[in-house]
């Protein structure tokens, strides 16, 4: 245990967040006594997140159900500072300034601001035009979709899209899938997986078109319509953007961090002496796979969290997980685990079949990188684990031989 853990210090978790939560327990479970606060940017304690494109859509859930913090604090002891912006940080003054001029004082410091979603230019005054990522988005998405839209657009086809696409056509809305990209959801999980994500919406009555660019929206006070660049214009009540996020890092332009696509941290976690980042808005390099990446997974948001939360104690052990997460889409459940970023083959050892079911293997080099399956649990743990432990290729096709 470092200085950091006298009573009398502070640490400040930037960002009301499940990694910033995950750090802020992890420091107190490690021993650490001193003042801990938690600024965050919007009014809501921490909450989960992935019931937003589904249960808070479909099954009108409100925040209690989705509130990560039991009772107060969870008897952490929390100093919550909510609806409070980070404004700028000044490293060697150990000081953060806020959005309404104020500073705060600190020994340590987390950042676990996230990532804001991309938007699309000309939907700023246009009702009905959503991005989704915070319970006020949910909220205020679910509001038009109870009007009882006759079609639903969504421009993406990301995870988050495809999951709001099963829950308008849960509610029997027409909905339509724009991607830019010739094979719909295929920028993770490539043109083999990518095409049965794409069938299993079609088989659900998704209109699904790959290769198209939007150009424009239609509307005056409220969006009517979608146009193309071929010139096609498709009608819609609702329009959901899905193309990407961005990591929240403006507040940190001038603190002289490197902030390109994400914080940059060591394998640590950390930022700078005192400072870890964790999460969505953190960029490292995973000695497990190469490269420096951001995840933008709830597990890692849990894991780097409380492994950056280490790190500030004064562990610095290297963060090297096999990123995994889940989109649940319909009655299926697509899991990917492991790094598919320069992957040279994908390997269909489970082809998608009447039963919806699949599973994918991942190649670079001699080494099996990742793997994605379509309600497989127990082969995508089978992969998993070998992924973890360093397994070749070609151990990786024995290993389905032997299952068939």
């Amino acid at each position: 245990m470092t200085s950091l853990s006298r009573a009398g210090s502070r640490v400040v978790v930037v960002g009301a967040s499940l990694a910033g939560l995950n750090a802020a327990r992890t420091l107190r479970r490690e021993g650490y006594e001193g003042t801990l606060t938690i600024v965050g940017a919007e009014a809501q304690r921490p909450y989960d997140r992935p019931p937003l494109s589904k249960q808070v859509l479909s099954e009108d859930w409100d925040i209690s159900n989705i509130d990560l913090v039991e009772d107060v604090d969870d008897g952490l002891e929390l100093d919550w500072m909510l609806g409070a912006t980070a404004q700028g940080l000044d490293i060697a003054g150990r000081r953060l300034t806020l959005g309404d001029g104020s500073l705060i004082d600190f020994d340590g410091l987390v950042i676990a601001t996230g990532a804001t979603p991309r938007r699309m230019p000309g939907t700023d005054h246009l009702a009905g035009v959503h991005v989704l990522r915070t319970y006020d988005d949910a909220v205020a998405l679910r509001r038009d979709l109870d009007a009882g839209p006759h079609r639903v657009v969504i421009v993406g086809s990301g995870f988050v899209g495809a999951e709001v696409a099963a829950a308008c056509r849960k509610r029997g809305v027409e909905v339509t899938i724009l991607e830019a990209l010739a094979e719909p959801f295929a920028r993770v999980l490539g043109v083999e997986v990518g095409s049965a994500c794409s069938a299993l919406h079609r088989g659900h009555g998704v209109d699904v078109r790959g290769g198209v660019a939007v150009v424009g929206f239609e509307g005056s006070d409220r969006v009517t319509g979608v146009e193309l660049a071929s010139g096609e214009r498709i009608a819609a009540d609702v329009v959901v953007v899905g193309v990407g996020v961005i990591p929240a890092t403006g507040w940190l332009a001038e603190s002289g961090l490197d902030v390109t696509n994400g914080v940059l941290v060591d394998e640590s976690c950390l930022a700078a002496p005192g400072i870890v980042a964790a999460g969505d808005v953190a960029r490292w390099p995973n000695r497990r796979f190469g490269g420096v990446n951001r995840v933008e997974h709830w597990d890692n948001a849990i894991r780097q969290g409380e492994h950056a939360a280490r790190t500030l104690l004064g562990e610095r052990e290297p963060y090297y997980p096999v990123p995994w997460f889940w989109s649940d889409q319909y009655d299926r459940k697509l899991q990917f685990a492991g790094d598919p970023v320069g992957c040279e083959e994908v390997a269909v050892i489970e082809p998608f079949d009447d039963d919806q079911r699949m599973v994918a293997l991942y190649r670079r080099g001699d080494r099996l990188v990742a793997v994605a399956a379509i309600n497989r649990p127990r082969r995508l743990l089978e992969f998993r684990r070998l992924i973890t432990e360093g397994g070749t290729w070609e151990h990786a096709l024995d290993t389905a031989r032997m299952a068939v």
